[in-house]
């Protein structure tokens, strides 16, 4: 594996479960991670993300827990007993909601001699722009300034990192410190289209500013050779 591949995360953003099983047996030599969202998990469930686990995969469950202190806690319980590498939880849904959710993957954790996974925070959607924040949402002040509060309410709350645009990786850095994760996605190499991301930047350029792990879907699973697609993925 590439020196950098490690940090690439491959967003398995596909309808069936043996399509995304494929793209992990095709690979999993090649990449660090490959996240599950909402379009497999409300699909296929559990069983898939244990599946892919035992093929040897390192899972970021993209689920982005929201709802009260509780019922997050459980959540995260249950997904540390799928023995995923990563999963996020909002930021936006304050200190107690992440606090709990660390809590509740800790003791599980602890309990059944489970690794602990690397618990992120979603800061602002990389769909979202500083006009709809002000304009559709009615939410005052800078994007950026946005940004850091819920980072640092995120380390507050015990969290490992957060998911951000890599546009505002200086931003968490000097309001977190060096050791914080930051997930990226809105990646996209310079040979691709941008689909419905805003905040986009190229992979080396992410990797440049710092960030921990990019995610990366369409240009790699929509590629007629998604192997050839991720060794091309940091050219310039």
């Amino acid at each position: 594996m590439n020196t950098l591949n490690h940090k690439i995360c491959i967003a398995l953003d596909v309808e069936q479960a043996n399509h995304a099983l494929a793209l992990i047996d095709l690979l999993k030599s090649h990449v660090g991670y490959f996240k599950v969202g909402m379009q497999l998990f409300y699909r296929y469930g559990p069983d898939l993300v244990h599946e892919m686990v035992s093929k040897g995969a390192k899972i970021f469950l993209d689920l982005k827990f929201h709802d009260i202190p509780n019922t997050v806690r459980n959540a995260s319980i249950a997904a540390v007993l799928m023995k995923i590498a990563m999963f996020n939880v909002h930021a936006s849904g304050g200190i107690s909601m992440m606090q709990a959710a660390v809590e509740g993957a800790h003791d599980i954790a602890q309990k059944n001699d489970l690794p602990m996974p690397i618990i992120l925070g979603v800061t602002i959607l990389t769909s979202m722009t500083q006009e709809m924040l002000t304009n559709d949402l009615d939410m005052a002040g800078p994007l950026r300034n946005r940004v850091a509060n819920l980072a640092k309410l995120t380390k507050t709350a015990g969290l490992d990192g957060v998911v951000a645009s890599p546009h505002e990786i200086d931003w968490i850095r000097a309001a977190c410190g060096e050791s914080f994760h930051i997930v990226t996605p809105g990646i996209r190499p310079l040979w691709s289209a941008t689909h419905d991301q805003k905040r986009i930047m190229t992979p080396s350029a992410a990797i440049d500013k710092g960030a921990d792990i990019i995610v990366i879907g369409r240009p790699v699973i929509q590629a007629d050779d998604p192997v050839q697609a991720v060794e091309h993925l940091f050219d310039q």
